[in-house]
């Protein structure tokens, strides 16, 4: 529910009060102190979670935890092996890591509108925005290290040898080399870029329509908010599904060294 101080100054004032960060520096040193809270707070939880459950793994009748971390590390699991056709023993963890951390920050989009940053105007923060993923620094990020991994896998299993060639001499041969080698290029871009944008795009648009409907009259929000929260609850479930499967894809194609 919109707070009365913030309606005063119009629905462009509040939503753009809301989509704007808590960020200190200037410029490129420019630092989004709560995107970097919550995602760090985010990860510690996943960390925390999967940590006790495995200490607390038994061979009789599991919890309910339990159970539920056997079944999304047998479905992540899943996933590697029907796209992931290398050796490595880091792409299961790293899908498993991606697809939690990813639904986390986007799970936080569910939370009401003006709960957490209410909370923090009351320590003294004027700006909170609590999603990550509505931040484009963060899915950027992430999908740059999965980027970096997409070279280094290139490099290690093709030798440094085999992985110019592949930038200069496909898919037109050695004749092309130019082209080739920025058709590649394009190519290699293109990943973490679409990572990051269909993140960000679908998570942001979503951040927004809860914004607008906080706007309206307190007796309509509801008739509103539950339905698209869980319409929402299917969509940051599919965006975390979805990086995580384009990492897999994007590693395994990493090594095949034919």
């Amino acid at each position: 529910m919109a707070t009365e101080a913030h309606a005063a100054e119009g629905a462009t004032g509040y939503i753009v009060h809301h989509l704007t960060p808590f960020a200190v520096g200037e410029g490129f040193w420019t630092l989004h102190l709560d995107t970097l809270f919550f995602s760090a707070f985010l990860g510690g939880i996943f960390i925390l979670l999967f940590k006790s459950v495995a200490e607390k793994v038994t061979t009789g009748v599991p919890g309910l935890a339990q159970n539920f971390a056997e079944m999304l590390i047998e479905f992540v699991d899943q996933q590697v092996k029907d796209s992931f056709h290398g050796r490595s023993t880091l792409i299961a963890p790293l899908a498993l890591t991606i697809f939690c951390w990813v639904f986390l920050w986007n799970f936080m989009d569910l939370f009401p509108v003006d709960l957490i940053p209410g909370v923090a105007s009351m320590m003294g923060i004027e700006y909170m925005r609590v999603v990550p993923s509505t931040d484009l620094n963060a899915p950027i990020a992430l999908s740059l290290s999965v980027f970096i991994l997409i070279i280094f896998y290139s490099i290690k299993i093709k030798g440094v040898l085999g992985f110019a060639k592949e930038l200069t001499c496909q898919p037109f041969g050695p004749m092309m080399m130019p082209f080739n080698l920025l058709l590649k290029i394009v190519e290699e871009v293109a990943k973490p870029i679409s990572l990051a944008l269909r993140l960000f795009g679908n998570l942001y648009a979503g951040e927004l329509i809860f914004i607008l409907i906080a706007l309206m009259p307190w007796y309509i929000q509801p008739l509103l908010s539950f339905p698209w929260a869980v319409f929402h609850i299917l969509i940051i479930t599919l965006q975390a599904f979805i990086f995580m499967v384009l990492t897999i894809v994007y590693l395994s194609m990493a090594h095949e060294d034919h």
